[in-house]
């Protein structure tokens, strides 16, 4: 069994990255922030919580996040493992985590500030279907045009030099101390982001030592 947490800032590649391995090792990929998404758009009595708390310019609350941890845990439809992606996101909810669960291994995706402006400025979305794209990975056939759709591209209204450099400064703060405490118990893997996703995965197993995927041989 191999069980998983994945860090970095946004436009790391954090769900690319733990896709695969969750495809090639049978691994449960467990997303805090789709999790959340998913109360939301369900309507449930948690997605009302959530939107209360983000309507009034408020973060979840520690206790809300942990719950939601455990709950999803407590599932074990992980019978080959899981990589958590989105989680902890402070200090606390890393100390949560190490007392109620043992892991295998951190990874730690790190991407220079520059570059990680450089991705999340060009990131495009479409506000009919919902499709993503990226101007320097995925540019559509047609500038600005959706492929699926024919709509009109966007902006994403967040995606901007001053709301990036917020979320970059919060990051940092946050999660330096996370990294910090958990390189006291050696469980950190740092992998240079910056390179192909290709690259990126096969130092990913490099680094944990897995073998070759099972599909692979």
């Amino acid at each position: 069994m191999r069980k998983y947490l994945i860090i970095g800032v946004q436009g790391s590649g954090k769900g690319t990255q733990s896709a695969l391995l969750a495809r090639a090792y049978e691994l449960v990929h467990i997303n805090v922030g789709d999790i959340f998404r998913w109360h939301v758009q369900q309507h449930t009595k948690l997605g009302a919580l959530v939107r209360r708390t983000m309507a009034a310019g408020e973060l979840i609350g520690d206790d809300l996040v942990e719950k939601v941890v455990r709950d999803r845990l407590d599932q074990h439809d992980w019978n080959y493992g899981f990589i958590i992606d989105g989680f902890p996101r402070n200090r606390r909810q890393a100390e949560f985590f190490l007392e109620s669960y043992d892991i295998d291994g951190v990874i730690h995706l790190d991407l220079p500030d520059d570059e990680v402006r450089r991705r999340v400025l060009a990131r495009r979305l479409c506000p009919n279907c919902g499709m993503d794209y990226n101007l320097i990975y995925d540019r559509p056939a047609e500038e600005g045009i959706c492929e699926v759709c024919g709509h009109q591209l966007v902006r994403r209204a967040d995606d901007t030099e001053e709301a990036l450099a917020e979320r970059l400064r919060t990051y940092h703060d946050k999660t330096d101390p996370i990294l910090d405490l958990l390189r006291r118990k050696e469980y950190v893997f740092t992998i240079d982001a910056s390179r192909s996703v290709e690259e990126v995965q096969t130092s990913i197993r490099d680094r944990l030592a897995l073998p070759p995927a099972d599909s692979e041989r």
